[in-house]
């Protein structure tokens, strides 16, 4: 077989040569990649197609040398699998590649731990900002952040400690809110099925817990949680364990609308109609939600203003008057949406 010559490999463009292809000069050039929107559309289509013709990779140590900016957001998130972080990262994608900004995105499987090393990692890359889906950081961490010198985001819980700017809900609040809504419709034997791996799963059940204990209702029989990351059809495996206990149960309050979903297919397979025979509440107000069958009571979590409000935050003090919002814990709330899954029982409660 005879050997094919080997291609001559072209040598890696630099910044001069992107500059005599678009013809302009070498500070355009970095500015154009620096700071976008200081430079025309026309110029900057140019510029990019320069980049594209050449295959230029900037080298961005030497442009964090040079300016002190990265234009690098970190944001770590709880997982890539679970809708509701998909939605959240597309949101803070939206705020700030139009301004320049690259969103790094670090998965923490919701383990303390593994969030600690995606810190650590994401400090080594001198971000300009750090968001973060959760407020319980470990001792190491929190410690990192709080000397990072770069704002730091905390969203999705709430925390009396931040670190530095807080944004997001009560988890706790919000569960026992989905709990009094079944409450009040009469429901006597009010189940929850939900995950304890985090902090935000642990909140909604404590939540759920305070409101049965006030309503004269708490039994540990009805409560089924697992340690693990949910899914679909952890919800109908975790319903299916609970009604073993329980045949009776009249209601249930899902962790969240994956876990929701799960339980919605498992009383299709048992013939349970829902909810005639059980209400059912999820958590978060995902896209399926409004189209399940029949359409899913939910507490409706405002997970993109979260993102969006982060970002604004952090382009005001990075990119703006540096000032930092008067408020460092913000209270985004929560609401129910109602819809066909659950209805009136029938009973009242004595």
């Amino acid at each position: 077989m005879m050997d094919m010559p080997r291609k001559q490999r072209r040598p890696r463009s630099k910044l001069s040569d992107v500059a005599e292809r678009a013809g302009v000069s070498a500070v355009t050039v970095s500015r154009a990649l620096r700071r976008p929107e200081m430079v025309s559309p026309l110029l900057r289509e140019r510029i990019d197609t320069a980049i594209k013709d050449l295959a230029y990779i900037p080298n961005r140590a030497a442009s964090i040398l040079a300016s002190s900016r990265s234009n690098v957001i970190g944001v770590v998130v709880s997982s890539l699998s679970n809708g509701v972080f998909a939605d959240y990262l597309r949101a803070l994608h939206d705020m700030f590649q139009p301004k320049g900004f690259q969103v790094m995105v670090f998965n923490s499987a919701y383990s303390p731990q593994e969030e600690e090393k995606a810190i650590v990692t994401l400090l080594g890359q001198r971000p300009e900002a750090l968001i973060l889906t959760d407020v319980d950081q470990t001792p190491y961490a929190r410690e990192l952040l709080e000397h990072s010198g770069i704002p730091i985001i905390q969203t999705m819980g709430l925390t009396d400690r931040p670190i530095d700017i807080n944004i997001g809900i009560s988890q706790h609040d919000a569960g026992v809110l989905a709990t009094r809504h079944l409450i009040e419709l009469g429901h006597r034997r009010i189940g929850i099925i939900g995950t304890n791996h985090d902090s935000r799963g642990c909140q909604r059940v404590a939540g759920y817990v305070d409101a049965m204990q006030a309503a004269g209702l708490h039994d540990e029989t009805l409560i089924e949680v697992s340690p693990i990351p949910s899914t679909v059809k952890m919800g109908g495996e975790l319903l299916g364990e609970l009604l073993l206990r329980r045949p009776d149960l009249d209601a249930v309050f899902c962790g969240n609308d994956d876990l929701a979903l799960g339980v919605l297919f498992e009383c299709a397979r048992r013939d349970i109609a829902i909810p005639h025979a059980l209400s059912v509440v999820g958590f978060n107000d995902l896209e399926f939600a409004a189209d399940t069958h029949p359409a899913l009571t939910t507490i409706a979590v405002p997970r993109r203003d979260m993102a969006r409000l982060s970002a604004e935050i952090v382009l005001e003090i990075i990119r703006g008057s540096g000032q930092r919002p008067k408020t460092t814990r913000i209270d985004l709330g929560f609401k129910l949406s109602l819809r066909a899954s659950t209805q009136r029982s029938g009973r009242s409660i004595s």
